[in-house]
């Protein structure tokens, strides 16, 4: 199949060149829209006990949650009680878009005590925005954002919509700082690794076709379902990273075809059926494991599985069609404008790569030992893994709104988020069920908020951290208290979405396993390799949880990465063991490609190892590096979790592509000798009838002569 693909992508080169090009760049422009279209929120699950408690106690009370809290300062010395600031400000509240507030509530308008600290240097304004969802609430931020300022006193803006606001807007900084640095060094460090320009170029445009591409699928995903701000900086990462990874791979191919005497037509069919092979397994893979995603009931989540799906396939089918069409046009010319010492410079194996590859299968214990035991400690700090919330230490210290939420949280408890929600339905004594709800260790005070239709709402301040472990156990005490009750608020949606995430982690498990055993099964007709290729994934993937764990919770180095230590969030986690999963598996199926490759040519297993890992080894790290400085730029970023992506990239590539498939790969498969190539006979048929294997047929060779 891949054989005879690459055969029509050269004889029909142009047409797929200019299709592809039409296509990617119409996509692309069109996909700018989805800009506009994006949505914040999505971290919690709205099939959950705290979701279905939240509706009912706003249907009841006829009101929901404040989405805006305004803190006026009057500055040390002076009070919020002076009347010319308290007509200032009533103007300024008035002076605001009507149909953008639905409903306000301040200190000066109703002099409740609990909207001022008791030495009236500071006082609350709770604004209730219009709108119907995120989006229209968004919108109507902005436009009164710029209208609370008072003269005579520091407002600062706090609130969950002014929170989704702020990490939204510099998701969008950070993309375009992360493209600012990254694209330039990868462009420097391809002129590096090819030593010509017209070869080093070629990635970087697969690259940016496949983040056009990727934006128009978005845009269109968004006319359908929600789709999240951080879907385009998923997009954009793994677009860039993988199109540039798979540029590299078949690149490279083709140019070492070209270099053992093939023409151009059999140097582009070899390399679409070999490196291009191994690509559209690879992706697939990928593309199944951020499939996993769309398990979860979180919309962020599923909106990261949408930006990450979209990017991998766009950026493997360009991969498999315009660049092999290029290929063919340029031919030997992709050695153009060749560095001055790269000039007539034969490509050859390098030679540390041949020397670990004869000192790790002549001695495979040595190697393997101490490497298990180094990943296996690393992974034990992800035993003590705790999980959290979005809240406002995702944003820098001297973010802010994030000082205005830490304000309101120390000047004024009972307006800050750590409140729970208790939605009773059905005739209730409310006196004496406060009482009850009083005597739950970790409730600090219950107050009765009211109702109607035979529902009744009780508020009640938490102690401790809104995440922390003393606000968890009193969300347990009050749910134990009475089946006919539901509890909300921020600890009840955080502990509900956290265990919407463990329920379904089997099950995102359980496709990732079964898709690399049958995929990578079907690709090489082994059936150890598959389950030594998920258990050195598993491997990698839990020391880098155990150094995230170390540094994002731990808070080792967080000074210097300039985080706030704190619980983890567990849908970054599933994202990241979504892709390094992924993104091991790939290195993995290229290594092996060409193991296999050698051992079908006749070579012994040892042979075939070190031959897989030398023709491999060096395009491996390359690509490593590449997509380290993609994701690394991300560790820059203003937000802890995109931090938390970055690190995380960082630590699973140089653990991926150096340790294991440079040195613990191939030393447990010397260990496993021949067997490492066994399958039962009726599977090996399956295998050879499906056609999908790393050995050209009798009647693909043939093709060559043509």
């Amino acid at each position: 199949m891949f054989n005879r693909w690459g055969m029509v992508a050269y004889r029909r080169r142009w047409t797929v060149l200019i299709a592809v090009l039409v296509l990617a760049v119409i996509g692309g422009l069109w996909g700018l829209g989805v800009f506009d279209r994006m949505k914040q929120g999505g971290y919690y699950n709205e099939s959950s006990q705290s979701a279905e408690a939240g509706r009912i106690a706003e249907q009841a009370l006829g009101q929901r949650e404040s989405d805006v809290v305004v803190v006026y300062d009057a500055g040390q010395g002076k009070s919020v009680d002076d009347p010319a600031l308290a007509t200032r400000v009533v103007d300024n509240l008035n002076a605001l878009p009507a149909d953008a507030v639905k409903q306000r509530v301040s200190y000066w308008e109703t002099k409740n005590p609990a909207l001022a600290d008791a030495a009236k240097r500071y006082g609350l304004v709770t604004i209730t925005l219009a709108g119907d969802d995120e989006s229209d609430r968004l919108a109507n931020f902005e436009r009164v954002k710029d209208k609370l300022a008072v003269a005579g006193l520091r407002e600062r803006i706090a609130g969950n919509t002014a929170m989704e606001h702020t990490i939204g807007e510099r998701s969008k900084s950070d993309l375009t700082m992360a493209e600012a640095i990254s694209l330039p060094v990868v462009l420097v460090l391809l002129l590096l690794i090819f030593g010509s320009v017209v070869a080093a170029l070629l990635p970087v445009l697969v690259g940016g076709l496949a983040i056009a591409g990727s934006l128009g699928v978005l845009n269109a995903l968004s006319y359908v379902v929600d789709v999240n701000n951080f879907a385009v900086n998923v997009a954009t990462l793994l677009g860039l990273g993988l199109a540039i990874d798979y540029g590299l791979f078949a690149v490279g191919r083709f140019r070492e075809e070209l270099a053992e005497g093939r023409t151009t037509a059999e140097a582009v069919r070899r390399t679409v059926a070999t490196a291009g092979r191994t690509i559209a397994f690879s992706a697939t893979l990928l593309v199944i494991a951020l499939a996993g995603l769309l398990v979860f009931p979180l919309d962020f989540l599923k909106s990261m599985a949408y930006g990450g799906m979209s990017a991998v396939a766009i950026a493997a089918v360009i991969s498999l069609t315009l660049l092999p069409a290029m290929l063919g046009i340029l031919g030997p010319k992709v050695d153009k404008l060749s560095l001055p010492w790269r000039r007539d410079k034969p490509v050859s194996d390098p030679r540390g790569l041949a020397r670990l590859g004869r000192a790790v299968t002549k001695r495979p214990v040595v190697f393997a030992l101490p490497i298990l035991a180094v990943l296996l400690v690393m992974a034990l700090p992800f035993a003590k893994v705790s999980f959290g919330a979005v809240t406002e230490k995702q944003l820098p210290s001297d973010d802010p709104t994030r000082q205005a939420i830490e304000t309101i949280n120390q000047n004024f408890p009972a307006a800050g988020s750590n409140t729970a929600e208790i939605v009773v339905r059905g005739s209730v004594n409310v006196d004496q069920f406060v009482l009850q709800v009083n005597e739950v260790p970790g409730v600090e005070q219950a107050v009765a908020g009211g109702g109607r239709d035979g529902v009744t709402v009780i508020h009640a301040q938490l102690a401790g951290e809104p995440v922390g472990e003393v606000a968890r156990q009193a969300v347990d005490g009050l749910r134990a208290l009475s089946p006919d009750l539901l509890v909300g608020g921020l600890t009840a949606e955080v502990m509900d979405a956290n265990q919407s995430i463990v329920d379904n982690a089997p099950l995102m498990i359980g496709i990732l396993v079964a898709a690399t055993l049958i995929l990578m099964f079907l690709a090489f007709g082994s059936l150890l390799l598959p389950i030594k290729a998920v258990l050195m994934s598993a491997l990698s993937l839990s020391a880098t949880y155990g150094v995230l764990v170390f540094v994002f919770q731990f808070g080792h180095g967080a000074a210097w990465l300039g985080i706030t230590p704190e619980p983890l969030q567990a849908g970054m986690f599933v994202l990241i063991g979504a892709v390094v999963f992924g993104l091991s598996t790939d290195y993995e199926t290229f290594l092996l490609s060409r193991m296999i490759e050698a051992r079908h040519a006749g070579m012994s297993t040892p042979d075939a190892i070190q031959t897989g890992l030398v023709r491999t080894g060096r395009m491996i790290s390359a690509a490593a590096l590449l997509l380290i400085v993609v994701t690394g730029a991300f560790a820059l970023s203003e937000l802890s979790m995109m931090r938390f992506v970055g690190v995380g990239m960082i630590v699973a590539l140089i653990l991926d592509a150096t340790v294991v498939r440079m040195t613990l790969v191939p030393a447990i498969m010397r260990l496993l000798g021949d067997a490492v190539w066994w399958a039962p006979q009726p599977l090996r048929r399956l295998q050879q009838k499906a056609g999908l294997s790393e050995v050209d047929t009798p009647a693909e060779k043939e093709l060559e002569k043509v």
